[in-house]
């Protein structure tokens, strides 16, 4: 089967290679993938900003089809319409395995950068990774489960928001726009952030519910921020999901006192930003690493009744021999989410 892999390690070096099908083993399900989306992580391991271990296919947003099962698995799962949390192995024993945060595990293995993920026709997962897809979501929209359980993790996992909280979001992005989708469903009101280059992201960002938007290389979204916040004294809580260092401190200007600073995108290096305003406005920052399964079970609800839409994020789609050119319109931000598909 064909498939898109990180070969070695250096900038670059991602290929199209022909591979085994694999076998599920006890404790596994086989998935043929339907759809995989293209994450900021990706293009990461594409450039050698994040750890990968190579020769290793890329790909963590899945959806798909259960089409064999290991030893021990239910036989019932058969032909189930599915998507599956990221990590293939965690140690078990170390303190954050042990509390269940096992997205913190120092040793922890994920499809797609630790082991073969799924930019390909067919991986293995255990089993009890997988999560089964609501009727009313298509394997297309079910791919961005993933980033979306991610976002539920750093929105209300660490309960950063509450009903009636003006709420800022910088980057309009797949991520940028899942996040105003959640924020809304706390009741807040929500103020997205984008460059020129965003406009019709923007545009989407209205349509999903921002109750305001506003290009920042054209507008000053300070005095905004004053007339719509308690005395003009600044948003609740911001978050960024651009992965953008002037926006990260664009927004620490925007924030109130005794604010939250919420980092969810990834800048991929560091950042330069001003961290005495942590002292002197007293904020609260914090961030999210990955996703936990409670916040699958939640990120499949809001999907379930609607109140989190993945379907208008896809704009581009390419089978694997075209990875490329789906790389090439991810990197250069045309659209917002952009999907593979797998060959026979």
């Amino acid at each position: 089967m064909k498939a898109v892999m990180k070969v070695a390690s250096g900038v670059g070096n991602i290929e199209l290679r022909d591979i085994a099908v694999p076998s599920p083993t006890a404790g596994q399900v086989k998935i043929q993938v339907e759809a995989a989306g293209i994450c900021g992580t990706d293009i990461h391991i594409y450039k050698d900003e994040f750890k990968s271990r190579p020769p290793v296919v890329l790909g963590h947003e899945i959806s798909g089809r259960i089409v064999e099962v290991g030893d021990g698995i239910d036989g019932s799962l058969l032909d189930k319409r599915v998507t599956t949390e990221t990590y293939y192995q965690t140690c078990g024993t170390c303190m954050y395995c042990r509390r269940g945060e096992y997205n913190l595990c120092l040793n922890r293995l994920s499809i797609g950068s630790g082991v073969n993920g799924g930019f390909t026709s067919y991986l293995v997962v255990p089993a009890k990774n997988i999560h089964e897809l609501p009727q009313n979501v298509d394997f297309r929209a079910g791919a961005l489960t993933e980033p979306l359980a991610c976002v539920v993790h750093g929105v209300l996992s660490h309960k950063t928001v509450s009903p009636g909280d003006v709420a800022v979001i910088a980057g309009p992005g797949a991520i940028g726009l899942l996040t105003l989708q959640v924020v809304k469903s706390a009741g807040a009101t929500v103020v997205m952030l984008g460059t020129s280059v965003d406009n019709e992201r923007l545009e989407l960002a209205s349509d999903l519910g921002a109750d305001y938007t506003l290009n920042v290389q054209s507008d000053d979204p300070s005095k905004l921020i004053a007339d719509i916040t308690q005395e003009g004294l600044g948003a609740d809580v911001v978050y960024e999901c651009s992965g953008a260092g002037t926006a990260a401190a664009q927004l620490l200007t925007l924030v109130r006192r005794r604010g939250r600073y919420v980092q969810i995108g990834l800048f991929g290096k560091p950042v330069s930003w001003d961290l005495d305003q942590l002292c002197y406005k007293e904020l609260v920052a914090t961030g999210s690493n990955a996703s936990v399964p409670s916040a699958w079970d939640k990120a499949l609800k809001l999907m379930a009744a609607g109140t989190v839409q993945t379907a208008p994020l896809i704009t581009h789609a390419y089978d694997v021999t075209q990875w490329e050119q789906a790389f090439a319109t991810f990197d250069a931000k045309s659209g917002i989410k952009t999907l593979l598909t797998p060959i026979d």
